[in-house]
């Protein structure tokens, strides 16, 4: 038998919780592309209010804007693809730079 702590399952059902949020979240976001006519669909926006969606095809530029962009505004924006936040690094590093030089 493994080992099993208190946290290891109060951990586990957080995780389980957390992957059965996104998937609502993104069938969410495609019945509301669905929804929508089939000539103003866009595959991108938010779902909820709050939370950014994107099912196009990820492009360099996208993924560079998005993921590697140090002289953005933010830290934390939308994926690249699908639903959720991703880290800016190229901000964060950037942050950091200047964090140690003044």
């Amino acid at each position: 038998m493994g080992s099993h702590d208190a946290t290891s399952g109060r951990r586990g059902g957080l995780g389980r919780l957390l992957r059965v949020v996104s998937l609502g979240l993104a069938v969410a976001a495609v019945v509301k592309e669905l929804r929508t006519p089939a000539d103003r669909r866009q595959w991108h926006g938010t779902v909820a209010g709050v939370v950014p969606y994107d099912f196009r095809i990820p492009t360099p530029a996208r993924v560079r804007a998005r993921l590697w962009d140090p002289d953005a505004a933010h830290v934390i924006g939308p994926h690249v693809f699908g639903v959720g936040w991703s880290v800016n690094a190229g901000r964060v590093v950037a942050l950091v730079r200047q964090r140690l030089a003044g």
